[in-house]
């Protein structure tokens, strides 16, 4: 399995500090909803401390946690793909203590400074394609098990 890769810790210190100078300290006490899946993406976080868990609303009743992020890790990546919209929901499992970023300002960054802007897109397909083989490893553990179990 590849290594979860940490978006401010893997930038070249001098991108992560023009990146910096962008992020907004923000809290969410726990329970909070962060985001719901559907809604407009303009921003995205990096969790400095506490729980967030990812969610998918199954029926109108029933939501399933699909990841579970801590400190370090990306929240939001919606904000780059059109049509700019939450894929899952966000919820506060504990506190959560993170740096907040709009999107706007980071694509202008991203613009004028293309370097950065190719560095943190490769980040974020890193952070994704991590996620995805996580998901996958967590569907063939639950759903592999039960299949050979038929056989």
């Amino acid at each position: 399995m590849t290594k979860a890769t940490k978006l401010l810790t893997a930038l070249p210190p001098p991108q992560r500090r023009r990146l910096m100078e962008l992020a907004r300290e923000v809290s969410f006490p726990e329970d909070a909803r962060i985001f719901e899946a559907g809604g407009v993406a303009d921003r995205f976080w990096v969790v400095r401390s506490g729980a967030v868990s990812l969610v998918q609303e199954v029926t109108t009743v029933q939501r399933v946690t699909v990841a579970s992020l801590g400190a370090g890790d990306l929240l939001g990546w919606s904000w780059l793909f059109p049509p700019y919209r939450w894929d899952f929901g966000a919820e506060a499992f504990s506190p959560v203590r993170a740096y907040e970023f709009e999107a706007q300002p980071v694509t202008k960054l991203c613009e004028e400074d293309p370097a950065l802007g190719m560095t943190l897109v490769r980040l974020v397909a890193e952070i994704l394609a991590h996620r995805l083989e996580m998901t996958r490893n967590r569907l063939m553990d639950q759903y592999g098990t039960q299949r050979r179990g038929t056989y």
